[in-house]
């Protein structure tokens, strides 16, 4: 018998914002329990860190240097027969996805899902029920002002029930009650939290403003911006926040998160009725959130509150994995689509370059990756492009337009505030990881390389054809 199958993803969520991850103030009980009835990844990184490229990476278990999105590049569209979704309906699943979309182009296309509902649905859903007089093209959900990246934050205007977290628990709901019960199920349950407009209802917001929120983290080697960031724009990915414009910031985020915990009680409830103990339940986040750390805000860079993310697996009692796992071997998104088809018994294609996680959750003996490669190319404005390799201790980061280099040891330094490349003490240890790059790069049509040095300044656009 093959098991039911639920995704829940969140946008932009840090994998610190947990509190099984010792966050001071965040609340996520329902999050927490999924790693408590199954196995936690301390590890886990978004190898692009930014919504599309991810996404992609997830539904195709292929690395950004295969599928060729390295930033975000809105306009590829490609072969929905390698996805994910695809691989399962191929053996009798029900592939559904309610909420945000995945990002691919054409919005419209299903990459394999045989039905999604997803922000266009909330749309309409919404506007039956609210009464506008202001003009929004991106829909009465962004009508408060607070938009798409900004780190400006405000409750949600309305009853909550009309949230589109509310709401996308309530198709999700609505699907597992309606669902064909002959087949199989892959639920992709999809929420556009914490991703920006930091709009939680009002009581989540208030929540954290009255308990406060940890201060901004600033390294050595960070520089803030001009003037203080004064007169920057709301979206601006260089911040300096302080008071009432952190407080409320940070706020909002950790209370669109507390949020969706909550609403997760409702969903894990009605998947517990539909049948649990057949039931596969994987959380995670596409990329995460730098929050004003290091005066940085929105994602892309290579350090960790932008590149690791959630990621918790819980799998009924027959496929012999022990409760409460951590593992902390370097993972990524690309090992989610092998781990379902060899969680489901279906063939992994040779199209996937991810490994099932699968033994490790066994405590098998493997052979595992030694670390992993982070990348991202060019952006807007000042964004510096990047090669980075880690492997959850340590981190070296390349910065492609200047050439200036990171080092991080995580162990000693898990904020990222001391860079040590300068250091006799870790001179061997980066040497080392700079090999390890010059030979990953080595045949990158950029030419990042000449096999002996890396060669800064090259182009580094965020599509390129590559050999898909």
């Amino acid at each position: 018998m093959r098991p039911n199958i639920l995704l829940i993803m969140t946008d932009q969520q840090r994998g610190d914002c947990l509190s099984v991850e010792g966050h001071p103030v965040l609340l996520t009980p329902n999050m927490d329990s999924i790693a408590a009835q199954g196995v936690r990844f301390d590890r886990c990184y978004s190898t692009c860190p930014v919504c599309i490229p991810a996404r992609r990476s997830l539904l195709s278990g292929q690395y950004p240097d295969t599928h060729g999105i390295v930033g975000y590049y809105q306009q590829a569209e490609w072969d929905a027969s390698i996805s994910l979704p695809t691989a399962l309906k191929n053996v009798g699943y029900h592939t559904y996805l309610v909420g945000r979309d995945m990002h691919q182009f054409p919005q419209n296309k299903r990459y394999g899902y045989d039905h999604t509902v997803s922000y266009p649905d909330y749309c309409e859903w919404l506007n039956e029920r609210l009464t506008y007089t202001t003009y929004e093209p991106s829909g009465h959900y962004y009508a408060s002002g607070v938009m798409h990246n900004d780190r400006t934050a405000r409750p949600w205007p309305h009853d909550e029930s009309l949230h589109y977290t509310n709401w996308t628990v309530n198709e999700a709901q609505r699907f597992l009650q309606n669902r064909d019960p002959s087949c199989p199920y892959f639920l992709t349950v999809s929420f556009l939290a914490p991703h920006p407009p930091l709009i939680p209802p009002a009581f989540y917001m208030e929540r954290y403003m009255r308990t406060g929120v940890p201060d901004p983290v600033i390294g050595e080697w960070a520089k803030a911006p001009a003037a203080g960031g004064k007169g920057s724009r709301p979206d601006s990915a260089e911040v300096c926040l302080s008071g009432e414009e952190l407080l409320s910031c940070r706020s909002a985020y950790y209370g669109l998160i507390n949020h969706i915990d909550d609403q997760l009680s409702r969903l894990l409830k009605s998947v517990e009725a539909d049948g649990a103990d057949n039931t596969i339940i994987i959380f995670t986040s596409d990329h995460g959130e730098m929050l004003g750390d290091h005066y940085l805000f929105r994602k892309s860079v290579p350090y960790e509150p932008s590149v690791r993310v959630p990621l918790f697996i819980s799998a009924p009692p027959r496929y012999g994995i022990s409760k409460g796992q951590v593992i902390s071997k370097p993972v990524s998104l690309e090992d989610i689509m092998p781990t379902i088809l060899d969680l489901s018994g279906v063939e992994i294609p040779n199209t996937v370059e991810g490994s099932s996680l699968l033994p490790l959750m066994r405590e098998e003996e493997i052979s595992w990756r030694s670390c992993v490669h982070i990348e991202h190319g060019e952006g807007t404005g000042s964004f510096q492009p990047h090669n980075t390799l880690t492997d959850g201790i340590e981190k070296y980061i390349w910065f492609v337009r200047s050439g200036e280099e990171q080092f991080f040891d995580l162990r000693t330094d898990p904020q990222e505030c001391r860079n040590l490349i300068d250091s006799e003490q870790y001179r061997e240890a980066v040497a080392g990881w700079r090999r390890k790059l010059i030979a990953k790069l080595r045949d990158r049509p950029e030419r990042f390389t000449d096999g002996e040095t890396l060669i800064s300044g090259r182009p580094y656009p965020a599509f390129i054809e590559r050999h898909n």
